[in-house]
């Protein structure tokens, strides 16, 4: 709705144009939101004051210019003038059964479009270090990132889903030492236990299938166990291989997947990470102290100058992460979203200015970053802080295998991700309306339910008929529906513009919630053929709403509950 009646504006301000009233060559930003309260319309505009300067008119008397240059539509009941120049768009009953025939018309395509215009975008999130089994925020980052995806999928963006294998540095040597010890039978509890090592009963399980010798298909390659504990090398192909290949299977089992998997490593094998640090050193933006290389992070809004290597020859954290994204703007992609955890705040500035150091034409504020808070584990009351298999964490598969895939990925995502989330696991697993998964989906099995009744009691649904006698609805639950279904394309396009998967949470509850309300209020199976049809009309188009969103979510739309 809201882009047909940006359509009317844009004619508007052509013909104000070509009268004369506007300059010719005014380049127009065209603002139009949904009001607080419809007393005062469905949209309102301030375009008007916001063009009175160009045009050398008062606010007032161009709005009203602009209204009179309003192409006539049966979607528009009337357009009030309000304050200083406001302009105020009233929807007629047309533009709301618009919305209820493009839903049933257009299926699973309701509310997607093509924004995007088929532009590239890569969006890493997970990029879990293969150290040990995915912990609940690496949930939530899959959650957050696959929504995401989802949301810019079907705004018409190209999407390229990518892994960062964090398959290098200490962390990896810690692993390594942690299976050989396990392979040796050495136990944590062992003076010999490496004092960073990992404890879990998963770096058993690893040292166990190395000493067997078998065999882990990861990434398009198969990796044999050689079954010597000295050798270090072959622990840390093996144990990587045989970590990434569970977390692979952990994020299967959640319905998320990826196109690409980029393997920190190569940015050594490659040399890209010598170029990266060649390439700044040869544009002057680096100088030695102290025995280590330093970059002038502070040219680029840092707060202080960053070591790039230290003195012991090796490089510090965020070298490779500069490598890596240039290797990323190389590939074509001039939009990335990185997903992560808060934890990487303090990386965000010196990475970006790692990258204009560069030179090569990256834009400032590039890439785009969404960081996640951390996620606390509720069950009875107390939180939960480890897990059988990991030791020191609960893990993804605990939460799937405790309260099912559809409640794990709507909890990740129902809150904003700069927020801390708490992941109640009773109320996760509760049948009951307080939950807000359930609410949902019961909201959709309700309108099955009710469809089935129909087909059971003989009164077939005439689709046809229903659509021809939607103006029969005009209860307030009816038009309070109407109303929410006029706004999921929107909301879709707000949520992935923002990057706000948890906006489409909230939709799709305040959508339940009013078809919840509804079903409670008003009949639908009645004698009167036409107001049942219509009735069962709207129902089914609130059906397809809810499934589609839910669908972006990752969520199934059962038929019963």
């Amino acid at each position: 709705m809201k882009t047909h009646l940006l359509q009317l504006i844009r004619q508007a301000l052509s013909a104000l144009q070509a009268a004369g009233t506007l300059p010719a060559d005014l380049d127009v930003d065209v603002r139009l939101e949904r009001t607080r309260e419809r007393s005062h319309g469905d949209f309102a505009s301030n375009l008007a004051m916001a063009l009175a300067k160009a045009a050398r008119r008062k606010p007032r008397e161009l709005a009203e210019a602009l209204v009179a240059a309003l192409p006539p539509s049966d979607r528009l009941a009337k357009v009030e003038i309000a304050g200083p120049g406001f302009i105020n768009f009233f929807l007629a009953p047309a533009a709301f059964h618009a919305v209820i025939e493009a839903a049933l018309d257009e299926g699973e395509a309701f509310g997607r479009s093509g924004s995007g215009s088929g532009r590239k975008v890569q969006v890493e999130f997970v990029s879990a270090n293969p150290t040990g089994p995915l912990h609940v925020g690496h949930g939530r980052g899959a959650a957050i990132g696959d929504t995401i995806c989802r949301l810019l999928a079907a705004t018409g963006w190209d999407v390229t889903r990518e892994f960062y294998y964090n398959d290098a540095g200490q962390q990896i040597g810690n692993l390594t030492l942690s299976v050989q010890a396990r392979a040796l039978g050495i136990d944590t509890d062992d003076p010999r236990w490496p004092a960073d090592g990992y404890r879990g009963d998963y770096i058993r399980e690893v040292a166990r299938a190395y000493l067997a010798g078998e065999s882990v298909h990861a990434d398009d390659r198969e990796v044999t166990a050689k079954g010597d504990p000295q050798d270090l090398d072959a622990i840390r192909e093996f144990a990587v291989a045989w970590l990434r290949r569970e977390q692979d299977l952990d994020l299967r089992a959640f319905c998320v997947g990826f196109d690409v998997y980029y393997l920190e490593s190569s940015l050594y094998t490659d040399g890209k990470v010598e170029q990266t640090v060649q390439t700044l050193i040869d544009n002057g933006h680096t100088y030695e102290a102290d025995g280590a290389l330093w970059l002038r992070t502070t040219d680029f809004g840092d707060d202080k100058d960053r070591v790039m290597r230290k003195k012991d020859g090796g490089y510090t954290y965020f070298v490779p992460d500069v490598a890596y994204h240039r290797n990323k703007w190389e590939r074509g992609f001039t939009r990335v979203i990185d997903e992560q955890g808060a934890d990487h705040h303090s990386t965000i500035t010196r990475v970006r200015a790692g990258l204009q150091a560069l030179g090569a034409g990256i834009p400032q504020g590039w890439p785009e970053y969404v960081l996640h808070q951390m996620v606390t584990v509720m069950r009875g009351g107390e939180e939960v802080k480890i897990s059988k298999r990991a030791g020191s964490y609960v893990t993804l598969r605990d939460l799937i295998d405790e309260v099912g895939r559809d409640a794990t990925r709507f909890f990740f995502v129902m809150r904003k991700p700069d927020s801390q989330l708490v992941f109640d696991i009773d109320l996760a697993r509760s049948q009951s309306l307080d939950n807000p998964v359930y609410y949902i989906q019961y909201a959709h099995a309700r309108v099955c339910s009710v469809l089935r009744q129909a087909e059971e009691k003989g009164l077939r649904w005439d689709a046809r008929a229903g659509r021809d006698a939607l103006g029969l609805l005009v209860e307030p639950h009816e038009d309070a529906l109407f109303n929410q279904l006029s706004r999921y394309g929107e909301m879709v396009e707000a949520a992935a513009a923002n990057h706000e998967a948890h906006l489409l949470a909230q939709y799709l509850r305040d959508l339940a919630g009013d078809l919840h309300t509804y079903y409670n209020a008003v009949p639908f199976l009645v004698d009167d053929a036409p107001l049942r049809n219509a009735r069962l009309t709207l129902l089914a188009a609130v059906r397809q709403t809810l499934r589609n969103g839910l669908d972006l979510l990752g969520v199934s739309a059962p038929d019963t509950m």
